[in-house]
């Protein structure tokens, strides 16, 4: 991709964007008088962030076992109001195997060299 494509593809993203968060404010002027309408936007970001996040926990270890795992100890720790920072930790720990940070530094998966050797003879 050459640059002057890049910046064509970076300004279309950007009215898109730009767009997407102006036309609420042109369609919406005065304030909404609906009770309901009030209510459901205020939950709107929460149940977002639930749909994005949510699906993505069982997924980022690779097995939905210890997905499923994480998300019992971190409930269970949130129940009993444990800060972020114990929450997260319990998490963790309970999707390690035991070995510990050397474990996700040393191992390499199959190919990875090939795979390296590729990206480099690609660039030349």
């Amino acid at each position: 991709m050459d640059t002057m494509q890049f910046f064509i593809y970076l300004l279309i993203c950007a009215g898109v964007t730009y767009l997407i968060r102006m036309i609420p404010f042109v369609l919406c002027r005065g304030r909404l008088e609906n009770q309901f309408v009030r209510s459901f936007l205020f939950y709107v970001p929460y149940a977002v962030l639930g749909a994005m996040t949510f699906p993505a926990i069982f997924t980022s270890t690779g097995s939905v076992v210890s997905g499923t795992a994480g998300t019992i100890v971190a409930l269970i720790l949130s129940y009993r109001r444990k800060g972020l920072l114990q929450v997260a930790g319990g998490m963790c720990r309970s999707i390690s195997d035991g070995t510990g940070p050397d474990a996700f530094i040393d191992k390499k998966s199959e190919g990875e060299d090939d795979y390296i050797q590729f990206m480099y003879d690609r660039k030349k």
